[in-house]
């Protein structure tokens, strides 16, 4: 699909769609325990979907429950700003740590969590089970997670043999310390962490380097937390570097998870917050259309790293307040001002690097985006697509190693419309939805993606006062 984007202002209420990584982590979780477990406000996505047949074919047991078919553009803005309002809820009843062998290949479609983590409970099994997903899936490197479940006993390869999906995966697995890379995908490490509570025996899963997008693990380590489950995060300080001052240089070196054996996950009732990472979208609007008012509501305090969004407008000069108790952003642009490039250290806000581009192309001075090399590994290369699709409306952008640096200043007056790639990639899409609204004239293909975790943002946006027209 493609989508043609206007300039336009925006103003309104809208309620952040729920967390996709909360959801994919609870929904594993309720489905490792036992007892039924009721996930209200979940994201139904391409990608939580993907989990949801996951575990479905383990053998859980899981129901869609539609509390009201009232939908944001139906009610008053007092509603929305409701928090205790439920659309709907998800039924798990899992299949108490021992998942059943699928009747057939698993696909994961899209999704880099299901497959990471379904590859690490697919190791609780003695027969083989194998993963697979889309073409963009069978791209993405998984060779430390297949490293390290076969350290542990099970026979865990890629069937290409290029490190990617397809995956095979013979267990079991067996408890003990293992060794992992960190600088990939923190997916990895959730993974282990929430397989070995089940091992018979207590293992130690130790970080290679730098935890690289550590917020995710705290995510899943707080679901397993609130599921009765003990994993001890740790640090050996002689891993950690010293600076003049005796500080660490790096704050997630020498990183270590103690883990006893022979637990049980019991998630119970759950509500899944709002997205930082999708609402970054709605945010950044708000901070450089001119004369847009945005207010966006279920946004409470959570492990999300890219809850830093709020913290990054507030750096760039945005006029923006965040009611932590309300869970209530406002964000506002009624002086047309543009806001100031600042230096952004990427390595716990990988998803938030496409929307900082955008940020940084309007913004006055120099954005310097830094420690995001690992963004490489996502749905696609998005600092090389950023690069290239920014560069075809006029920005001054180039690419680093391990980030990007955008010129702002340089841009200025000249950007205009293009058309653009999306790159089958939700985040690349929404972004450059962004700097379209800005400059007009933009199209954007393979603007579908959208639906892998944000699947109501175009009607969303048109609520808003966004411009568009979506052309086949």
């Amino acid at each position: 699909m493609i989508v043609s984007v206007q300039k336009s202002t925006l103003n309104g209420v809208i309620k952040a769609p729920a967390s996709k990584s909360y959801t994919h982590r609870a929904i594993i979780v309720a489905s490792l325990g036992k007892d039924e477990c009721k996930l209200s406000r979940p994201l139904l996505s391409a990608d939580t979907k993907s989990t949801i047949a996951a575990c479905k074919a383990f053998g859980a047991k899981i129901e869609e429950i539609k509390n009201s078919e009232i939908k944001n553009s139906e009610i008053n803005n007092s509603e929305l700003l409701d928090s205790e309002k439920d659309d709907f809820s998800i039924i798990v009843n899992g299949f108490n740590g021992k998942p059943n062998v699928p009747s057939d290949e698993i696909d994961i479609g899209n999704s880099g969590t299901t497959l990471r983590i379904m590859t690490a409970l697919s190791g609780l099994i003695e027969e083989e089970i194998v993963l697979t997903g889309d073409d963009s899936i069978q791209t993405r490197p998984n060779v430390p997670l297949l490293k390290t479940l076969t350290e542990m006993g099970a026979e865990a390869y890629s069937i290409k043999n290029n490190g990617c999906a397809p995956l095979a995966v013979k267990g079991k697995i067996k408890p003990g310390a293992v060794t992992i890379d960190g600088g990939i995908s923190s997916q990895f490490i959730s993974a282990l962490l929430l397989a070995c509570p089940l091992l018979d025996g207590d293992s130690v899963v130790k970080i290679d380097g730098e935890l690289k997008s550590k917020p995710y693990v705290d995510i899943t380590l707080e679901i397993a937390e609130k599921a009765g489950v003990c994993i001890q995060e740790k640090y050996d300080e002689n891993e950690c570097k010293k600076n003049e001052n005796g500080e660490n240089e790096k704050e997630n070196i020498g990183i270590f998870y103690e883990i006893k054996g022979n637990q049980k996950y019991n998630l119970g009732d759950y509500i899944i917050p709002g997205d930082f990472s999708s609402a970054s979208y709605l945010l950044a609007a708000g901070a450089i259309v001119p004369n847009a008012e945005i207010t966006v509501a279920g946004l409470f305090p959570s492990a999300q790293g890219d809850r830093a969004i709020v913290e990054i407008l507030e750096k760039m000069g945005a006029d923006i307040s965040w009611n932590k108790e309300n869970g209530i952003v406002h964000v506002q642009n009624k002086s047309g001002k543009r806001l100031k490039g600042i230096v952004w250290d990427a390595g716990e806000t990988p998803d938030l690097v496409p929307t900082l581009a955008v940020l940084g192309a309007f913004a006055d001075g120099e954005m310097k985006i830094i420690n995001a090399e690992h963004v490489r590994f996502k749905e696609t290369d998005r600092l090389k697509a950023m690069t290239t699709e920014l560069q075809k409306i006029g920005a001054d952008i180039e690419e680093t190693k391990d980030g990007l640096i955008i010129s702002g200043e340089n841009s200025r007056g000249k950007m205009k419309g293009a058309k653009l790639h999306g790159w089958d990639d939700h985040r690349i899409v929404m972004s450059l939805f962004v700097a379209g609204m800005m400059i007009g004239g933009v199209e954007i293909d393979t603007s579908e993606s959208v639906r892998i975790s944000f699947p109501e943002f175009f009607e969303e946006m048109g609520k808003l006062g966004a411009v568009f027209e979506k052309m086949n």
